[in-house]
């Protein structure tokens, strides 16, 4: 073997299907059968002396024997397995991981013909209890193949794109209707104008250059907090917020959704006070209850195999939400938010394995020593046609950060009146729907080992949009004000417009 693979090894007790275990193959001695159906059924024999570094007093006949680790080298133990007539050896592994066979340099004796395998501790020690109890024990060992490509990445991939899409164009529409306001109020009554400029816009928060930086520190304090404290209890408290968020995001993009049909634009328009709420639509109460029973359901059904489209319901809302509300005035704010963005993924997937031994992404991210599939903060859909199971998954910081470079793109192109050809959207859309891709094929490269996103997105976004401005010799206006010029009337000092 070139590698070391994983190896799937259901068994039998006494003819009857018992549990699957998953172990991990030897780098030497032959290649495993991939496919279940051609996999031989072979009783499992322990070995005597249990350690397997002597030969075995018991004969063999084709059998798997079950050996501890330890006392001499794995390949010492195959050797004597295979001369003793062993079909295969399941080594049991002194701790509950798993561990890489690999020949010792000074080896020799390293033609093998049997395949070695080792098991965890605890199925190891199940297998071997059986036994010892006189129950006939027989497994299979067999490595299938994941595919090249699941079609679940390609899913995965339309709903990260697809939610930028419909959260950018919700914004250009929103700071273009806001644009339209505010040029009529300019021709109607300036002194309206004037005050509404005093009174600043609420419908969304711009972040600054500090709020960017402020923001990767915060969200580097948080993920290591997560680290430290992952368990159960503090999963649940993350579900619970996710929950709550979920609940504002869904009913947000339920509201604007249903405002669009004629015969729900009367109650989105009619406001009733509720005291700690102030004025809220008939519509906004309407929706809200469904929003609430539908987090509630996916919180307490979460565990269950189709949990996933709720969670990827009240993701994408979140989302969508938070691309509505949150802006980026400029180019530099989004060149700093997206610079500490890149370097933060890199630390904390790759260089934290210096400091603790792992990545702590993504323990975080599995949701490692929590006894949870995972943190709720993920857009995940199952792997189908993957033999092994698992999930495709994608973090929220994934699609939010450079979807607010991408958003900003959209409402400069329409308020500065221009085609898909002519501005910057159709490129910052492209290049991110580019480096998305570029990270699954880095992903599947790399036999499945968790990529940071953002390494690769990061380039492809920013680094478009900063050739694209420099070349057209708008980088300067991107840079700074973030907006086109507008045309407007000159004001007297009486606040009176005059004509130019």
């Amino acid at each position: 073997m070139i590698h070391n693979t994983v190896v799937k090894v259901p068994t039998w007790i006494d003819g009857v299907e018992s549990g699957e275990y998953v172990g991990v193959g030897a780098r030497f001695g032959p290649t495993l059968e991939s496919k279940e159906k051609r996999a031989n059924h072979t009783r499992v024999a322990i070995a005597d002396p249990p350690d397997c570094c002597s030969k075995p007093k018991n004969k063999l006949t084709g059998e798997v024997i079950l050996v501890h680790r330890g006392q001499c080298s794995f390949t010492t133990k195959a050797n004597i397995a295979e001369e003793a007539g062993a079909s295969a050896i399941l080594i049991i592994n002194n701790r509950a991981g798993l561990f890489k066979m690999v020949c010792e340099d000074n080896e020799t004796d390293t033609d093998i013909g049997i395949p070695a395998v080792m098991l965890p501790q605890d199925a190891g020690e199940t297998l071997q209890n059986y036994i010892q109890n006189k129950s006939t024990v027989s497994v299979q060992l067999y490595s299938p193949k994941r595919p090249q490509v699941d079609v679940a990445e390609v899913f995965l991939w339309l709903m990260a794109v697809g939610t930028i899409l419909c959260a950018s164009y919700w914004s250009a529409w929103t700071a273009r209707e806001g644009a339209i306001e505010r040029e009529k109020l300019l021709k109607d009554d300036s002194n309206e104008y004037l005050n509404t400029e005093n009174a600043g816009s609420s419908g969304y928060v711009e972040i600054s250059t500090v709020a960017a930086v402020s923001f990767v520190v915060i969200a580097s304090c948080f993920l290591f907090m997560l680290y430290k404290l992952m368990s159960y209890w503090f999963v649940e408290i993350l579900v619970v917020l996710f929950c709550i968020g979920g609940v504002e995001g869904l009913q947000t993009c339920l509201v604007a959704l249903l405002s669009c049909f004629s015969w729900s634009q009367h109650a989105a328009q009619t406001y009733v006070k509720i005291p700690f709420f102030g004025a809220v639509s008939y519509l906004t109460l309407a929706v809200t209850p469904f929003c609430i029973v539908f987090a509630v359901v996916w919180g307490v059904k979460r565990r269950v195999s189709y949990a996933w489209i709720g969670q990827d319901i009240l993701g994408i809302a979140l989302i969508i939400t938070v691309l509505q509300i949150v802006h980026i005035p400029n180019l530099k704010v989004g060149t700093v938010l997206l610079g500490c963005s890149f370097v933060y993924d890199i630390v904390w997937v790759f260089m934290s394995k210096l400091v603790f031994h792992e990545s702590v992404m993504i323990v975080v991210a599995r949701g490692d020593r929590s006894g949870e599939d995972g943190i709720p903060m993920l857009l995940k859909i199952p792997r189908l046609f993957d033999p092994w199971g698992g999930y495709s998954i994608i973090g929220f910081g994934d699609i939010i950060l450079p979807g607010l470079l991408v958003a900003f793109s959209l409402r400069y192109d329409w308020l500065a009146k221009r085609n898909l050809r002519a501005g910057y959207f159709l490129w910052a859309m492209s290049a991110y729907g580019l480096g998305l891709l570029v990270t699954y094929l880095a992903l599947n490269l790399m036999d499945g080992h968790g990529q940071p996103a953002l390494l690769y997105i990061v380039p492809f976004t920013l680094g478009t949009f900063l050739s694209l401005g420099k070349k057209r010799g708008e980088l300067e206006i991107l840079w700074t004000r973030g907006q086109p010029k507008m045309p407007c009337p000159h004001i007297r000092e009486d606040h009176q417009p005059v004509d130019q």
